[in-house]
């Protein structure tokens, strides 16, 4: 059984960083590709970032260059450094095991995620 939770999000401002943290259980996950995914009010869940077992990243080009995905191993945890926030950015961010080039989630059900709120 997968289990991921989320956490780090809050309540900054425009231009404010955030480092999320996800910390996963029931997978072996230093061979699992990883994502970060969002959902704002509205609108659909997207992908954000995934990372491979061997490290290769993928943003979406709305945050390439902003955001950071990696994954610590040893703590079975992924991570996604979020810097320049901006308020399109709001939502809520979730993490999931990712698979194949499209880092389509696969780890069953979704977790609790953590809300990002980027507001003046």
């Amino acid at each position: 059984q997968v289990q991921l939770v989320e956490s780090g999000g809050g309540l900054v401002q425009p231009g404010g960083s955030l480092r999320l943290s996800c910390a996963a259980s029931g997978l072996f996950f230093s061979i699992n590709a990883l994502g970060w995914y969002r959902q704002a009010p509205g609108k659909q869940r997207e992908l954000v970032a995934g990372i491979t077992s061997a490290s290769t990243t993928n943003y979406a080009d709305s945050v390439k260059g902003r955001f950071t995905i990696s994954r610590d191993n040893a703590k079975n945890t992924v991570y996604l450094q979020m810097n320049s926030l901006k308020p399109e950015d709001t939502a809520v961010y979730y993490c999931n095991v990712a698979r194949g080039a499209a880092y389509v989630p696969s780890g069953g059900s979704w977790g609790p995620g953590t809300q990002v709120t980027v507001s003046s």
